[in-house]
């Protein structure tokens, strides 16, 4: 049987559950109404990928500034991304696990989480 509860619209995770008549995230706590849903899902369909947000739930754009939030180890090396550390001309992209900005960082090209960005 095909999963039709829609995804958590704020962390984006699918372990959603009908509550009365809210959604209800359990991983974020966030709840939203399900009357709602079909339509955030219909304007969703229509960006192809959806909406993608910073730490502080901004919407992120193709060619966006952005700081980073958070001390990030760069996996596979000892090189660390410090907090506050500016990254110009992102772009959005469906990577795996959740990795949706691609970017150029002194280290080099690499994926990050929007997640652990802000808007600049």
């Amino acid at each position: 049987m095909p999963h039709t509860i829609p995804a958590c619209p704020q962390c984006g995770l699918e372990n959603t559950y009908p509550d009365g008549e809210n959604y209800v995230c359990p991983d974020c706590a966030h709840e939203w109404p399900q009357a709602g849903a079909a339509a955030d899902d219909a304007a969703s369909d229509g960006a192809g990928q959806g909406a993608v947000k910073d730490a502080n739930g901004n919407l992120l754009q193709d060619g966006d500034a952005v700081i980073l939030v958070k001390d990030l180890k760069v996996k596979g090396s000892s090189s660390v991304l410090k907090k506050g550390t500016k990254i110009k001309s992102i772009r959005l992209v469906d990577g795996a696990d959740g990795h949706n900005v691609d970017c150029k960082t002194d280290l080099g090209s690499m994926l990050l989480k929007s997640e652990f960005l802000k808007k600049a």
